[in-house]
């Protein structure tokens, strides 16, 4: 069974991975939050503007630092699949053990066909769990009609209604262009109030949750390889600060994680929002992938669809247990028949998830995150 976990409040330091489609206004958003005049994250006016990477920044709002996570576009098509992936997987890497905020940003306006479609793959991507530390947030707040607050305005469209209502009423707007005049007649059209308003919620939701991040077995075993690369580093490096040392380790885990084979971006996404089969099916793989020697062999020679991925699953449950007594590149090569040769690695991994889910040949055709049960497949 898989579950997710809180993980202690660290010296009132907030995490806040910020989620929506390309040109929600993330980036602003960002910069409103930390209040600073100049850009902490850059923001591109061009036609094509919008997060391509995951970027992270770190800054002290009224006594508390404040980490933020700006992700490309998780549910629209503008990035490709390699790319997303990717970013995916960084921001996985950048938000361990887990995040203290949701920040799911959609903008005031006249919802269409896709707007309607990437509010639907937010509902369904989320889990229970990751929705107790979510907060709608609204940008061009200068759309909405005078007089009219925001909860107002989801409640007048039954597909808002709905997810505002699974992000347990937690909602709030901004405007990054006309809302930072201090002379504004309307108190509520003010982004510094806002941000107050926002940052209490985060830490009223913070202290409901128990004082504790967002997170599960996925992220936990990120933050463990993280721990571990830190404590190599430290031992050979007596010059680095404890951030650079971090961000060391950081970057290592994500260029280990970014060679895994087998997992999709959908299998990430979904893992990260907590979907029990994405987490299970992730899990494995990524064990391999941060287990020196194993990682690059198993991507180089198996195939991973159907079996092949099975394989990699069971290499994951076994790798820790079996000790083989070779050099590097025999011990490789006995690793892949090993993986290859006992038919018990297939079927420890198809037990990994339980009989009733046959999840990972389905996670591993998924361009999206995919709800898996016995009887049918929602997209």
């Amino acid at each position: 069974r898989v579950t997710c976990t809180s993980v202690p409040l660290n010296n009132d330091h907030l995490r806040i991975v910020l989620l929506g489609k390309t040109g929600s206004g993330k980036s602003s958003l960002a910069n409103t939050i930390f209040g600073e005049k100049e850009e902490v994250f850059e923001i591109d006016h061009t036609a094509n503007s919008g997060t391509s990477q995951c970027r992270e920044a770190t800054r002290v709002v009224n006594r508390t630092s404040v980490s933020i996570i700006d992700t490309p576009g998780f549910f629209d098509d503008r990035t490709s699949e390699e790319e997303l992936r990717n970013e995916i997987t960084r921001s996985v890497v950048e938000c361990s053990p887990g995040p203290h905020a949701f920040l799911i940003l959609l903008k005031v306006e006249r919802f269409t066909d896709h707007e309607y479609e990437v509010i639907t793959k937010i509902i369904e991507s989320f889990s229970e769990e990751a929705f107790r530390y979510a907060v709608l947030v609204f940008t061009r707040g200068d759309d909405l009609p005078e007089g009219m607050q925001i909860e107002e305005f989801c409640r007048s469209n039954n597909r808002l209604r709905e997810l505002l209502e699974r992000c347990g009423g937690r909602c709030h707007v901004f405007d990054n262009k006309y809302w930072n005049n201090k002379n504004l007649q309307h108190e509520y059209r003010n982004n510094k109030l806002q941000r107050e308003n926002l940052l209490h919620t985060i830490k009223e939701m913070v202290r409901n949750n128990g004082r504790g991040c967002y997170t599960n077995e996925m992220l936990q075993e990120v933050e463990k390889a993280i721990q571990q690369q830190q404590e190599s580093i430290r031992s050979s490096s007596g010059v680095m600060s404890q951030e650079e040392i971090r961000e060391e380790a950081k970057k290592r885990v994500y260029n280990s994680l970014k060679m895994a084979a087998g997992v999709t971006t959908g299998m990430l996404l979904g893992a990260l929002l907590g979907v029990p089969i994405m987490i299970a099916a992730v899990i494995p793989i990524l064990k391999t992938a941060l287990s020196p020697g194993v990682a690059g062999v198993v991507q180089a020679k198996l195939p991973i669809t159907g079996v092949g991925l099975g394989v990699v699953a069971g290499l994951a449950a076994t790798a820790g247990a079996i000790e083989i007594p070779l050099s590097p590149g025999m011990r490789a090569v006995g690793v892949i028949l090993i993986g290859v040769g006992l038919s018990v690695a297939v079927g420890i991994a198809a037990g990994a998830i339980g009989s009733d889910c046959i999840a990972y040949q389905e996670a591993d055709k998924a361009d999206s995150i995919m709800v898996v049960d016995r009887n049918k497949t929602h997209p």
